[in-house]
């Protein structure tokens, strides 16, 4: 497994917007859709799964894949975890997504398969070739013993090494011919045992029998360019032997280029399954810098409008948060495509406030936390008004509040 972390491309400004750090858990921050289009169904609500990997039993979200290892989140820093280091642990955890960012996935194939080792066919070229070379050899034996047999004659006849002349081999030494022939003979009989087992192995039983590996392949695009995706695969089978109704899962992972419109094929076999298991299941699923993306082939998918995913997120932030007292916090946001240049540009970089009401809007931006001094900043004021929030609670209750906003901090 590689080691170093894959170089991603610059991240380019998507006009519809960013995704926020994921506050509601198991929920990314979402881009959220112009009054004027809350009608139209553009979110989507579905069943992703939460990874977190580590190893010496201390599990952390996973954020990125890279080559053959996972890149995980420890303390705001990047950690690579490898099997290569030691054993991994792993926890698959399902979860309610809402995502406004979403990818299709067409010409799914799966296909049950050998790896290399286990392959029949390479099994039977192999013990063909051995068969053939230990064939070789036998013609070579024989005629060895050919050559010592005649060698023996001619020296019985000369009256060489204790031999009469005219008489026969002395007693007690073995027959040459006989000797070379019958170890020749049993190398090329087991040779052509293994052939015979192979071709047993291949054609009597069923060839699905003996599986062990899994071949995936789709085409993958996106309307809206996923920069920095991974695809998971979660294959759920039956090990042979096992108990009815048991079952066990495999993980595996692999870094794509950026999706865009264009579809992108993608293809992998999954080894490290046991031989001769039943396929039960396989889930896709793609992230994007540790955000899942909906597909098209998620599990319980459903598409919202924006208020729909509003009341959504906000429904589960509040059972999620019970009796507790908390700030009001950004939940939902649609920015405009040309703030990243603002911002590396130098400005908005300084934390703002905003008042938010129980319901989670905002419409105006200040300088300080008592929201005593308005900024006067049309551009500013648009995207405030465009964010919803997840309201202040009190004890659990939704009130009104104040938000600490820094646009220079939102993942765009």
């Amino acid at each position: 497994m590689k080691t170093t972390l894959r170089t991603h491309p610059p991240a380019k400004a998507i006009a519809a917007g960013l995704l926020f750090p994921a506050l509601v858990a198991g929920t990314a921050f979402l881009s959220a859709s112009a009054h004027a289009q809350d009608a139209a169904k553009t979110y989507t609500l579905f069943t992703g799964a939460d990874i977190a990997v580590g190893q010496n039993g201390e599990l952390h979200p996973v954020r990125d894949v890279s080559g053959g290892s996972w890149i995980i989140g420890v303390n705001g820093q990047q950690v690579i975890v490898s099997a290569a280091s030691g054993p991994l642990s792993m926890k698959v955890t399902p979860s309610l997504k809402l995502t406004d960012v979403s990818a299709t996935i067409s010409n799914l194939t799966s296909d049950q398969a050998y790896t290399f080792q286990n392959d029949p066919s390479v099994r039977l070229t192999r013990s063909l070739s051995e068969s053939a070379t230990l064939n070789v050899g036998y013609h070579v034996a024989v005629n060895q013993a050919i050559a010592v047999s005649n060698g023996t004659i001619a020296a019985s006849q000369m009256g060489v090494n204790g031999a009469k002349p005219g008489g026969s081999t002395p007693a007690g030494v073995d027959d040459p011919v006989a000797k070379a022939l019958s170890n020749a003979q049993l190398s090329l009989d087991t040779a052509s045992n293994s052939v015979g087992s192979d071709l047993f192995f291949r054609q009597t039983g069923g060839e699905s029998e003996s599986f062990d590996a899994l071949k995936v392949s789709f085409d993958v695009s996106a309307e809206r360019r996923i920069e920095e995706p991974y695809v998971v695969a979660i294959t759920r089978f039956h090990e042979r032997g096992a108990g009815s109704g048991s079952f066990r899962n495999l993980v595996y992972a692999k870094a794509l280029d950026p999706v865009s419109s264009q579809a992108q094929r993608v293809a992998f076999e999954q080894a490290g399954f046991p031989p001769g298991y039943e396929l039960l299941g396989l889930e896709i699923h793609l992230y994007d810098r540790g955000y899942e993306v909906a597909t098209n082939v998620a599990p319980n998918r459903v598409a919202l409008t924006g208020d729909e995913a509003f009341d959504f997120a906000k429904a589960k932030y509040l059972g999620a948060h019970k009796n507790e007292t908390l700030p009001a916090t950004p939940l939902l946001g649609k920015l405009p495509g040309d703030l990243r240049k603002r911002v590396a540009d130098g400005k908005y970089g300084e934390t703002i406030y905003v008042r938010v009401s129980r319901d989670g809007r905002a419409d105006e931006a200040f300088a300080d936390p008592a929201c005593s001094r308005r900024i006067e900043d049309p551009y500013l004021e648009s995207i405030v008004r465009a964010i919803r929030f997840k309201p202040a609670l009190a004890q659990g209750s939704p009130v009104d509040g104040v938000a600490s906003l820094n646009l220079s901090r939102l993942r765009i």
